[in-house]
């Protein structure tokens, strides 16, 4: 069941099913979902209602899928990326003939490239999706048979990243020893993914792995990803959490509660400069101080290699009423300034490893990341 894109839904998730050994709810639908054939539609769970509601959205034309990204209904680099592609289709869809249908595939890219800048999982897949768009214009394929071949590659894209993230979780679950907490930022389970997610993936191997771990949830302020999705994704899996306000790191890792913190990430430089949600440097920095390992959790196409290092990234920044007014309740004074980037970049020197589907990198990172280029590629 589901509702348009507005209407409200509620749905009670009850029972559990085994999925190749990590539970999920057979009552809670996957983030992202391509209901139908050729004339189908993107179905999505809108996060902002989480976790009071459990509420889907059919998104059945590029501008809704726009807003969606945009309002962070959809939000996580691989889930843009691949909800941005599914979008494509969506928008190709409404020109009905041959003629002009590749320009007019671009022309939905470009429009949804703007939904935001920072995750380069968007630009990616919509760069892969339009290369398919202009291999059939080659070879003069039919109007329907391109369509099909867009679909077609959107669920690949899909496909392919649910597998990166279990192989990320196998090779991560590795790092988290057992008896030990593990501090996480933002959410980066199957809510912000095809399945499973990156740096929660981890933390779901460890945990089916039968390790003892507790995992330390940041809340992740103003938009409370942590309080709101992580906490719920984790205890709907099973998995021991504690939320903790972001200011309260330092303590926990102080104490010895915590030995380690893995995150996932938005877009990560050539030599491992990462940009992810805001607040992600400050946990960095407390893990150095702290001989606490940092890692980074991400699929090979969360990585642009087109940027040098981490000066290059665009930072977005988002509305100011995100922060004075947090779930529409106001917290501050009006008229005052806000600064709401919404992204951070931490140095490469201060990660420990980065797990992806390949395995664990480790440093020198410009040498080692290129080799996972070429291995991409």
């Amino acid at each position: 069941m589901a509702a348009s894109a507005g209407d409200d839904m509620i749905m009670a998730p009850k029972k559990q099913e085994k999925r190749e050994g990590i539970p999920r709810l057979m009552s809670a639908p996957l983030a992202i979902e391509w209901v139908g054939d050729i004339d189908g539609f993107v179905r999505l769970i809108d996060q902002t209602r989480l976790p009071s509601e459990l509420v889907q959205i059919d998104c059945r034309d590029a501008a809704t899928i726009w807003e969606a990204i945009k309002m962070l209904r959809v939000r996580g680099a691989p889930a843009i990326g691949i909800t941005a592609a599914m979008g494509l289709v969506v928008g190709a869809r409404t020109h009905e003939s041959r003629d002009g249908l590749r320009e007019h595939i671009h022309q939905v890219a470009d429009y949804l490239r703007t939904s935001r800048p920072t995750a380069v999982n968007l630009f990616w897949a919509l760069d892969r999706m339009e290369r398919v768009a202009d291999a059939c214009e080659a070879e003069t394929m039919p109007h329907e048979q391109t369509l099909a071949l867009l679909l077609m590659e959107a669920k690949r894209i899909r496909d392919e990243d649910r597998e990166m993230c279990i192989a990320i979780g196998q090779h991560g679950k590795e790092l988290l020893a057992n008896d030990s907490g593990v501090l996480t930022h933002c959410n980066t389970g199957a809510l912000a993914t095809a399945d499973y997610g990156t740096a929660l993936s981890v933390i779901f191997h460890a945990h089916e792995a039968k390790k003892n771990i507790v995992a330390y949830v940041d809340e992740t302020r103003p938009l409370l990803q942590g309080s709101r999705l992580t906490a719920w994704e984790l205890q709907q899996r099973g998995v021991p959490a504690t939320l903790i306000c972001d200011n309260m790191a330092a303590t926990v890792m102080r104490q010895g509660r915590v030995q380690a913190v893995i995150v996932g990430a938005d877009r990560i430089a050539a030599n491992g400069d990462t940009a992810n949600k805001i607040g992600t440097y400050g946990l960095a920095v407390l893990a150095k101080a702290h001989g606490i390992p940092f890692y980074v959790a991400a699929p090979s196409s969360t990585f642009d290699f087109e940027l040098a290092d981490g000066s290059g990234i665009p930072i977005e920044e988002r509305d100011s009423r995100e922060v004075t007014h947090p779930l529409g309740l106001a917290i501050a004074p009006d008229d005052v300034a806000v600064y709401n980037p919404a992204f951070d970049v931490t140095p490469a020197e201060l990660v420990a490893a980065f797990v992806t589907e390949q395995g664990v990198i480790r440093a020198p990172y410009v040498e080692n990341l290129a080799a996972l280029r070429k291995d991409s590629a």
